[in-house]
């Protein structure tokens, strides 16, 4: 059983517990699939070493659940989860995916209309059989009809981020297939796309026979649909379809710059080596019946007359004419953040204390963090009013005292919110006080584009907002973003020196690679953060990255990838 059914599990008992009123155990649930999730290693690997005492090494995995999950690995169920089954029938997560549908919402539903599954929920909202309920209306009826259509659009696609480790330990297995010289996952996986539909794993070898076999044998596999002896196509248990094809290792490169796409940038080297008279497929570059490239990428570019081109830039959307003409911008790297300017505390929605995360930013490598909890008008959140902010600051230099000797430094922030009107709900002379001020939007999201536009700008033009947090608040596959006018909030980000982010959280990843094109092309800087509410989330960061690269951001365009000091020059002055 993978990592991604323990989680489902878990959050549907975590599901059903709210959907009953009980305290805590939501939430315990909750922060257990949290920790499966954004596990760096597969529960039953850990488990077969060190059983149940390893499985609570787990962040959120205490005794009781541990013994859970033994017995997931050991009957594929448990009794709780099959009481949980019998009572509620339904299929809650995919329920609690539409947005403003929650578990006691879903409870509700199948009590007074025996509501089991989205296509039920659908057929009721549009019988009118929803604005009947008690507590809900005619305006109810409609959102939940939008956010179907919503989840509708996403068709079958999952967040990149969230089954990126398991996709890596897919890789890593079959990389230590004896037969195997070399293996990586192409496709939208490599060019770092936000969402995926499907998984191409290519595999280097002289036994592709024996290669397929053993993928065969991977617990990873819920059906087959075909195989053969160089191709053979999968359903994972995760939802995703893999295509496994292997290449002899001389056409390694030549498969890999195939495999990796887009079709669009692969059309267009097509057509650069036809004008050449040669032929580039995924077995090489060929003039005539001779191969001239193709054990390398490197080498298939160089022989069309092209710089090597970044896989998260293969888009067709002028980066061959810029490799052509020598032009291609020195990306930012992988390991290139060098702080992180938000995330949230267990002073406001956040799993873990401001030492815990500092001592998480440090062991994944970072210099500095910014505190960003939220503020007041955010109830939900127990968001920090003035006063608790100030306590919050006392806090922070508390601990900036106990890790001097670590030259490491936790910054003093906030993650304002921005109000209908476009102010925000701290007081000036507080936000003056903070070294770094975020401020997002986390309501009114149906405001007309002209409204939005004003009202976002308004923030940036107070001279204690340093960041814009995730400009256009969607929520990938659950939420779409707000109506801007994205040139004039560039123009205005410029003009008031304000920072757009990059919220690297898997199903936010906002701004687009689009607006982070635009940025770079106005010289707007950004910031890439994780938005962490776990210790766990710093890992989030590398989705960020990718998003950065893929809008042709460079280290220069992202101010924390620079040092603390460095970094703290390009904020507003105080």
């Amino acid at each position: 059983m993978t990592n991604r059914e323990i989680l489902k599990i878990l959050r549907e008992i975590a599901a059903f517990f709210e959907m009953e009123g009980v305290s805590f155990k939501p939430q315990a649930y909750e922060a257990a699939a949290l920790g499966i999730e954004t596990y760096a290693r597969e529960a039953e690997e850990i488990y077969k070493t060190g059983g149940t005492d390893a499985l609570m090494e787990i962040p959120g995995v205490g005794k009781g659940i541990a013994g859970h999950i033994e017995e997931l690995f050991k009957k594929g169920s448990f009794k709780e989860y099959r009481d949980f089954k019998r009572k509620y029938p339904i299929d809650v997560l995919g329920l609690v995916a539409i947005e403003g549908v929650g578990p006691k919402m879903v409870k509700l539903l199948w009590e007074k209309l025996r509501v089991r599954a989205v296509n039920d929920l659908e057929k009721a909202a549009r019988a009118g059989k929803i604005r009947a309920l008690e507590r809900f209306g005619e305006k109810s009826e409609q959102k939940i009809l939008k956010g179907i259509e919503f989840l509708k659009q996403s068709g079958g696609r999952q967040a990149l981020g969230f089954a990126l480790a398991e996709i890596r330990s897919l890789e890593k297995m079959i990389q230590l297939f004896p037969e195997v010289a070399r293996a990586l996952v192409a496709g939208s996986v490599r060019r770092r796309k936000e969402t995926i539909g499907d998984i191409d794993i290519l595999a280097a070898s002289k036994r592709p026979a024996r290669v397929m076999e053993q993928f065969l044998k991977l617990p990873f596999i819920a059906h087959v649909y075909a195989k053969g002896t160089t191709k053979t196509l999968v359903k994972l248990k995760n939802g995703l379809d893999a295509d496994l094809r292997v290449v002899p290792k001389e056409s390694w490169g030549a498969a890999l710059n195939y495999f990796t796409g887009s079709k669009e940038h692969n059309i267009a080297l097509r057509e650069i080596a036809i004008q050449k008279g040669w032929k580039l497929n995924e077995y090489g570059l060929f003039k005539g019946e001779k191969m001239i490239a193709g054990r390398t990428e490197e080498e298939v570019y160089e022989k069309l007359g092209l710089r090597y081109i970044e896989p998260e830039m293969r888009e067709n959307m002028g980066e061959i004419k810029a490799a052509q003409e020598n032009k291609l911008p020195r990306l930012i790297g992988y390991s290139d953040i060098q702080g992180d300017l938000q995330m949230q505390t267990d002073w406001t929605d956040g799993e873990n204390s401001i030492e815990e995360m500092a001592r998480a930013a440090m062991s994944a490598g970072l210099r500095y963090i910014a505190i960003t909890d939220h503020t007041k008008s955010l109830a939900m959140t127990g968001g920090a009013d003035e006063k608790k902010l100030l306590r919050q600051m006392e806090a922070i230099d508390k601990i900036n005292r106990k890790y001097k000797d670590l030259k490491f430094k936790v910054l003093k922030g906030a993650e304002v919110n921005i109000m209908k009107n476009g102010t925000l709900d701290i007081e000036d002379d507080v936000l003056k006080k903070l070294d770094v001020a975020g401020a997002a939007a986390h309501s009114h999201f149906t405001l007309s584009r002209a409204e939005q536009t004003k009202r976002i700008i308004r923030a940036m033009e107070n001279p204690n907002v340093d960041i814009i947090f995730h400009l256009t608040t969607r929520v990938i596959h659950k939420r779409g973003p707000i109506e801007l006018d994205i040139d004039e909030i560039i123009k205005a980000a410029r003009r008031t020196n304000t920072v757009l982010e990059i919220d690297a959280y898997p199903d936010r990843l906002d701004i687009k690679d689009e607006y982070v094109r635009k940025c770079v092309d106005a010289g707007v800087k950004m910031a890439i953060d994780s938005d962490a509410h776990s210790v766990n989330h710093f890992k989030y960061l590398e989705m960020g990255i990718g998003q950065a690269r893929r809008g042709w951001a460079t280290r220069g365009d992202i101010i924390n990838a620079h040092p603390l000091k460095e970094m703290l020059k390009f904020l507003k002055e105080r």
